[in-house]
C-alpha cells in the first residue's frame, strides 16, 4: 500500500488554474499600489511646479486630497496582494480535498471598492466641485 493512496489525486490544470488566478490578483494589486503612487507623486509634482511658474508667494489652487487618494490605492492594493495569497491557499487546499467551493464576494467586494475609489476621482477632478 502506498503512502499518498488515502489522499485524493487532484487534478494538475485545477492547480495551474489556481495559480493563474493568483498571479492575477497579485498583478492587479501591484497595479492599483502603482497608481496610488503615481497619483501621490503627481500631487507632489503639482506644488513643486506651482512655486516654479509663480512668484514663490502665489501658489495655485488644489484639492488638496491627491495624497490621501493615493495612500488609500496603496494600502487598497496591498490588502489585495495579501488577500490574493489567502484566496489561494484556501483554494489550494479545496482542490486538494476535492472540495472546492467558489465565491463570487471577493470579486464584488473588489468591483465595488474600485468603483467607489473611480467615482471619488470623477468628483475630484471635476471643476469647481
Amino acid at each position: 500500500m502506498k503512502e499518498n493512496e488515502n489522499q485524493p489525486i487532484a487534478n494538475p490544470s485545477d492547480h495551474l488554474a489556481n495559480e493563474r488566478t493568483f498571479l492575477a490578483w497579485i498583478r492587479t494589486g501591484v497595479a492599483i499600489m502603482g497608481f496610488g503612487f503615481v497619483v501621490v507623486k503627481f500631487a507632489l509634482f503639482i506644488k513643486q511646479i506651482s512655486f516654479v511658474i509663480t512668484d514663490k508667494q502665489t501658489v495655485l489652487p488644489t484639492k488638496g486630497h491627491s495624497s490621501e487618494i493615493g495612500i488609500l490605492l496603496v494600502v487598497l492594493g496591498a490588502f489585495i496582494v495579501l488577500y490574493a495569497y489567502v484566496r489561494y491557499s484556501i483554494t489550494e487546499k479545496q482542490l486538494i480535498n476535492k472540495a472546492y467551493k467558489p465565491s463570487s464576494i471577493p470579486a464584488l467586494i473588489l468591483t465595488l471598492a474600485i468603483v467607489i475609489i473611480g467615482a471619488l476621482l470623477a468628483i475630484y477632478l471635476i471643476p469647481g466641485v
